[in-house]
């Protein structure tokens, strides 16, 4: 295999992984600051000018703090189910196309990892491996807390999987591809899939509220029955290794539903932008726009989740498998009598 290939790949890897982990780590600061803003306060203010620098004081902190390993506890697999929580957030990048390939003198650089023809398969792959990580952390803190919460994870992210997989068939059966570089360049211009699957746009969005356990899906953390849930018996940078894999699976949720269903990198008018800025530039500014979307969908799980309270542990079943499932259902048979009549006629 060719050397220049590997050190392209490897660079690619590290600029997106870098990137995930900055961006969950200034969620937090977004979190807050949103959360502050919402309720007419301040929030931090502190570290640094308007408190820009809070997520990095945290970050000494979570370093910092005593390691804590319950004598109780399962020590190999307690160590094992943050990692596995973090792992899994971030291979899930690994098929996103972050924009279309860029020209670096003679060479052409895809900015993407892999695009494999079954990308929207790993996709949910990563996300139904994630939960793992949750399970095996609250089962061996030997907490009874964490148990119960680690088991609400398992069974509200079963639950909302099937709903997102049957949204999704619908996208399939108008894009004819799994891959997720396919379906975005599909979407050139304002041919967005929102406008065609409204619907399973909808679906997907809440279920990926449920898949990343966020308000008003955030039962497996509900402070006032389970003390802080699966990760009460955790501390310092094991205790970090959870928030970040939670914040970096919104980010790639985020991404997801803003390459399926919103383009991606396209934008209108970017045919007349490449002519400007050149085949170097061009690909980066559309890179630009794709994470400007993922940033709106940021905020919109942070709004979301300081607007709406905690569903009941019933309601949220409820929603899933007599609600959301029959819609996806009914959206799948529409979809496909629409494609039926518009290929006769």
């Amino acid at each position: 295999m060719d050397s220049g290939f590997i050190i392209e790949k490897f660079l690619l890897v590290a600029v997106i992984f870098g990137i995930s982990l900055l961006i969950a780590m200034y969620s937090t600061y977004a979190e807050r600051k949103v959360a502050a803003y919402l309720q007419d306060r301040l929030g931090p203010d502190r570290a640094g000018p308007f408190g820009i620098l809070q997520p990095l004081a945290d970050g000494v902190k979570m370093f910092m703090k005593e390691e804590i390993i319950p004598t109780t506890s399962n020590r190999w697999l307690f160590v094992v189910g943050p990692g596995l929580a973090l792992l899994c957030a971030c291979i899930g990048t690994a098929v996103i196309p972050w924009g279309s390939p860029m020209v670096i003198g003679d060479k052409v650089v895809p900015l993407q990892v892999s695009d494999i023809n079954v990308g929207v398969l790993y996709i949910f792959g990563v996300v139904s491996l994630g939960v793992y990580g949750v399970m095996i952390g609250g089962w061996a803190s030997n907490n009874k807390y964490s148990l119960l919460s680690a088991i609400r994870a398992a069974s509200q992210n079963i639950s909302y999987e099937i709903a997102m997989g049957l949204s999704i068939i619908a996208l399939l059966l108008i894009t004819n591809t799994l891959s997720l570089k396919e379906i975005v360049d599909q979407q050139h211009g304002w041919r967005w899939n929102v406008l065609y699957q409204p619907l399973g746009f909808i679906i997907f969005m809440v279920c990926s509220f449920a898949e990343t356990n966020r308000a008003p899906f955030d039962l497996p953390e509900c402070e006032t029955e389970l003390i802080g849930g699966y990760h009460t018996e955790y501390s310092s940078m094991k205790l970090g290794f959870y928030l970040f894999a939670e914040y970096i699976n919104m980010f790639v949720s985020s991404a997801v539903m803003a390459a399926l269903y919103f383009g991606g990198y396209n934008y209108p008018g970017m045919d007349s932008m490449a002519e400007i800025l050149g085949p170097t530039w061009a690909p980066l500014f559309g890179t630009g726009i794709f994470f400007l979307k993922i940033f709106a969908f940021i905020f919109f799980f942070m709004w979301v989740r300081w607007t709406i309270p905690r569903f009941r542990y019933d309601q949220l079943m409820n929603l899933g498998w007599k609600g959301l499932i029959p819609l996806a259902i009914a959206n799948i048979i529409v979809t496909g009598i629409v494609i039926a009549v518009i290929e006769k006629f």
